[in-house]
């Protein structure tokens, strides 16, 4: 497993952004920012987060740095202000009204900085009836239809961790967003502005091709029932016969071809197009699967087309011999951890960092930033 050690910052380099401490996909779009460079400078508040895990290990802060900045106290907000006028981005995810009450709003910001991105992180968005409640991922998917997609037909929709809607429906959005209103900050006549991502917006963006589909008459309206969503025999998980699993995955013809001839089942497989014949299929393919070990039969469709794939823990990811040899998880400080991604052939990025602990770069990014007004407050500095 690659270790990082001392390489390229990234395209991002040359990038300040500041971030106010939150939890969840404001956090990850941040840490996302760092991993391609940006030098994130991220505004923790004495005595820290709720629901945070120990500051040491959570990897959503790696390549950033960290100051302790106290919002509600008289001269917290100009603080941030002053940090403010220095960078390029600007990331809260409080609810909306919250940053304006504490003096670091949109209008006071672009005020001293009008270049600036202020990127908002929400679930339900800076407006409408839901606006001002609590939510938390699996509110937003559900209101937007996406949830109601995932699992077997018949029982209750499997939540997928926080995947769909913190971090794909958020974070990857909440960044698409700020890359393209910092280009139009940067270019001749252009400005800073504010961008609004809601997980609701981008849960729903995520599932357009299954609109379209729903519209086209291609895709039934109930989850379990469809080519992508666990309804068809041949793209699922299969136990093995040690209680593993086996992520099955042939749509194209020939690759199923190959699947059934390699699972054994050519001759007596139902018409894969019939329909009325699934459930039938899908009998003949478990059977199949539960005569052999995970081990075997990854074995039997190793360097195959088929499509089929063995289900991975989270701590057996790493060692597998693919993602090893690309380096998609790397070792930092001791911890285990996904890579940077996407990957740059010029300006490549790296883990460079381990997680910011929170306070212990105050007086560093005080002399980086040009901001003496900052003060190191050692007795909340996590050491």
């Amino acid at each position: 497993m690659a270790s990082t050690g001392n390489d390229p910052r990234g395209p991002l380099d040359g990038t300040r952004v500041v971030e106010l401490a939150g939890i969840g996909p404001g956090p990850f779009a941040a840490m996302l920012l760092a991993d391609l460079g940006a030098d994130v400078v991220r505004v923790d508040r004495p005595g820290g987060a709720g629901l945070g895990i120990d500051p040491a290990r959570d990897l959503t802060n790696r390549n950033k740095r960290s100051v302790l900045v106290d919002l509600k106290a008289p001269d917290g907000p100009a603080a941030v202000l002053d940090l403010v006028e220095r960078a390029d981005v600007l990331i809260e995810g409080y609810r909306p009204g919250v940053a304006e009450r504490l003096g670091v709003g949109p209008d006071a910001c672009l005020a001293r900085n009008p270049r600036l991105v202020y990127g908002r992180m929400t679930g339900w968005g800076q407006d409408g009836p839901l606006a001002e409640r609590a939510g938390h991922d699996i509110s937003y998917i559900a209101l937007t239809g996406t949830l109601s997609m995932i699992g077997r037909p018949g029982e209750p929709p499997t939540v997928p961790a926080n995947l769909v809607g913190d971090y794909a429906g958020g974070s990857l959005y909440l960044v698409v967003g700020i890359l393209a209103a910092l280009q139009h900050a940067r270019t001749p006549g252009g400005t800073g502005q504010v961008v609004d991502a809601a997980i609701v917006d981008g849960a729903a963006h995520l599932a357009t091709m299954i609109h379209g589909m729903l519209a086209a008459g291609g895709w039934q309206d109930r989850r379990g029932s469809n080519l992508l969503d666990g309804g068809c025999p041949f793209y699922g998980s299969y136990e093995t016969a040690d209680g593993e699993y086996m992520a099955v995955g042939p749509l194209e013809q020939r690759f199923y071809d190959e699947f059934v001839r390699l699972l054994g089942i050519a001759d007596t497989a139902p018409d894969r197009n019939d329909l009325a014949r699934w459930d039938e299929l899908r009998t003949a393919v478990a059977d199949r699967f539960r005569t052999r070990t995970r081990a075997e039969w990854t074995e039997v469709f190793d360097e195959s087309d088929a499509c089929v794939a063995p289900v991975l823990s989270l701590r057996e990811a790493p060692r597998h011999p693919h993602l090893a040899a690309r380096a998609t998880f790397v070792e930092h400080g001791g911890l285990t951890q996904p890579a940077p991604a996407p990957r740059f052939s010029a300006t490549p990025a790296s883990v460079r960092t381990g997680p910011a602990l929170p306070g212990a770069d105050t007086e560093a990014v005080a002399a980086d930033w040009d901001v003496p007004g900052l003060r190191t407050t050692r007795k909340d500095t996590t050491d």
